[in-house]
């Protein structure tokens, strides 16, 4: 499977219900697909505990992530989740055919977050800074 089809599909998961995205299985795809887009981002394990609000010393929830394990089915990690694959989607919206400026996005300083990066804002903010990171890119996007 493409690693494009692969987002796809973890799209179509972030839309579903909640009681769906639920399953043991939709939370896989949701873990894999976590996994490869903060592979992509080129994200270190600081970032990316973070970005699912999980402390930064719990080593072991990156390990299952890593593993495909489901994702936990706590409210806050579903809506991280759909914060992030929101986030991964706007991008390859904006900038479809500038991979390397999509993928350094997430570490990169931006005036719009007072020459912050994304992930410095979510380490600042919380769920709030994810939510402000992926409101910007959807105003971009108009």
């Amino acid at each position: 499977m493409r690693a494009d089809e692969r987002f796809d599909e973890m799209l179509e998961a972030r839309e579903l219900k909640s009681q769906e995205a639920r399953s043991p299985e939709k939370r896989t795809v949701l873990s894999r697909a976590l996994h490869r887009a903060f592979d992509i981002w080129g994200l270190s394990a600081d970032d990316r505990l973070i970005l699912l609000g999980y402390a930064k010393d719990n080593r072991v929830a990156l390990g299952k992530l890593a593993q495909g394990k489901p994702l936990a089915a706590t409210q806050d990690s579903l809506d991280r989740a759909s914060h992030v694959l929101g986030i991964w989607k706007s991008l390859q919206l904006l900038y479809p055919y500038n991979a390397d400026f999509r993928n350094a996005w997430m570490r990169s300083r931006n005036r719009a977050f007072g020459n912050h990066t994304p992930v410095e804002m979510v380490r600042a903010y919380g769920l709030p800074g994810l939510v402000i990171v992926r409101g910007v890119l959807d105003m971009m996007r108009g």
